[in-house]
């Protein structure tokens, strides 16, 4: 090899070397500017909550501003496309749930694939869907509440077609062995008014969407969709010890750009884990039966792909479809 050859090549190994430790210090120095979490949801919603209960949280931890940017639509496939398609620099991330991580994409096409353009983070909080009915409803309990259902004309409620509450109903429907008439509305809020109104038998729903409506003592909550009773909320036994097998568990939680660096992801999932443990944050999620819960990324994978499986086969059976 000759002389000047030698130098060339030790000046493209110099350079490479240089850029990766340049690459690694600014992982190092990560975050130094704003982070940006995505909520696929309006303003005000269970999903929002929860995600604004942890921005001051991980603002405190990462010494950056924390900004939650609400980009609704499409069951939340808005914004977390616009977070599967960001620079995978870890400055935006999304505040996701089942919906548009597992359950939408087994009803309709979306421009993103879950599994392999999101890098999941942690879970934030683990909630059981709860089996509400006005209060005024004669059922005291869940066993009641099937023997009537099965002699009325009786309808569920949810916050969208194609929702976790939707489909949650109708496994319910088909291992309970009844015909209640799917409700849908465009949220929580306006399927919680229109329990106050009268105009639902039941609903599933998550403790963030049923706290006002309970405290106002216009409706109450039958059974829990944990597989066991949960402490989460308490007194209340499981749907599965009058319906064998019934399980139906919400959780919401963090995921990045697929392909944001073990660096970065490392720290996010730190910032996170931190402020799920804030006594502030336990605290706010306790009193609207929420679990708080930090979870291993790869929990949070396996979680979503057996949602994909559990969800898949109710979608098949009940022909659920979104517009």
């Amino acid at each position: 090899m000759t002389r000047s050859r030698r130098r060339v090549l030790h000046a493209v190994a110099a350079a490479a070397l240089s850029t990766l430790a340049l690459g690694a210090a600014a992982q190092d120095a990560w975050p130094s500017k704003p982070i940006r979490i995505v909520v696929p949801y309006a303003a005000g919603g269970s999903t929002d909550q929860l995600a604004r209960a942890i921005q001051k949280p991980m603002q405190d931890f990462l010494k950056q501003p924390v900004v939650v940017d609400n980009k609704a639509g499409a069951g939340g496939t808005i914004g977390t496309d616009q977070v599967a398609k960001a620079a995978p620099d870890g400055y935006t991330i999304v505040f996701g749930n089942s919906g548009p991580n597992a359950i939408v994409p087994l009803m309709r096409k979306i421009p993103y694939d879950p599994l392999k353009d999101l890098r999941p983070i942690s879970t934030v909080a683990i909630t059981p869907m709860i089996l509400a009915v006005p209060a005024d409803t004669p059922a005291r309990t869940l066993k009641e509440f099937i023997a009537l259902a099965r002699q009325q004309d009786w309808n569920f409620g949810s916050v969208g077609n194609g929702s976790l509450s939707h489909l949650t109903g109708e496994h319910f429907n088909a291992l309970a062995g009844l015909k209640l008439t799917h409700v849908p509305y465009a949220g929580g809020a306006p399927m919680m008014t229109a329990f106050g109104g009268g105009q639902l038998q039941a609903a599933f729903v998550t403790g963030l969407d049923g706290a006002s409506m309970l405290q106002a003592g216009k409706v109450k909550y039958l059974a829990v969709a944990t597989p066991q009773r949960t402490n989460t909320v308490p007194g209340l036994p499981a749907i599965a010890e009058e319906v064998p097998g019934f399980r139906s568990v919400a959780w919401f939680g963090v995921l990045a750009p697929a392909g944001v660096p073990d660096a970065i992801a490392t720290k996010l999932h730190a910032a996170v884990e931190y402020a799920v443990t804030r006594p502030e944050v336990q605290k706010m999620f306790a009193e609207r039966n929420i679990e708080a819960r930090a979870s291993k990324p790869e929990e949070l994978a396996k979680t979503i792909r057996d949602e994909m499986a559990q969800w898949g086969e109710v979608v098949k059976r009940s022909n659920v479809k979104m517009d």
